[in-house]
């Protein structure tokens, strides 16, 4: 317990309002088993239509290669705050970590609507990051913010429709 308190305590509070997106953003309401009886207490989460599709949320996965500043604290932790501002998702805290004696860093920004994580290889020129996130978030204009920090000279991105086809 000690070390999520020490995690909680080394984040950052952004509590910012989320601003409107381009996908639909439709309300379900979830009843637990124990829940099915009663309308009390009813927890409702947000899925995304699109392209008559309904699922929880996109996660990207993005390799950079050949990219540059990859054993820089400060500038990953800047990056990362920019690819939740244009995202327009809201941060929770971020939590990195610098390993030496390469100098990789290994971390993630908590989202409100999810997270993006990193693990960077500066030796190599290599950084693996996740970014997932539901509900209002632009997840795609994170790309664009990690290629002008990184300067890598290939970016690869994947994308999977998290939860599609179960509503």
């Amino acid at each position: 317990m000690p070390e999520t308190n020490a995690l909680f305590q080394s984040g950052s509070d952004l509590n910012q309002n989320s601003a409107k997106a381009q996908a639909e953003v439709l309300e379900f309401p979830v009843h637990h088993a124990a829940e099915r009886c009663t309308t009390s207490d009813e927890r409702k989460d947000f899925f995304i239509e699109r392209d008559g599709k309904r699922f929880a949320g996109t996660h990207l996965i993005i390799d950079l290669i050949g990219a540059s500043r990859l054993d820089d604290l400060a500038h990953i932790e800047a990056a990362l705050r920019r690819c939740v501002e244009v995202s327009k998702a809201t941060l929770l805290h971020i939590h990195l970590h610098h390993f030496t004696p390469n100098g990789g860093v290994s971390g993630v920004a908590v989202l409100s609507e999810s997270h993006i994580s990193i693990h960077s290889w500066p030796e190599a020129d290599y950084a693996a990051l996740d970014v997932f996130m539901c509900g209002e978030a632009e997840p795609h204009n994170a790309i664009e913010v990690l290629r002008e920090a990184f300067k890598p000279s290939e970016i690869r991105v994947g994308e999977h429709r998290r939860g599609e086809g179960m509503v």
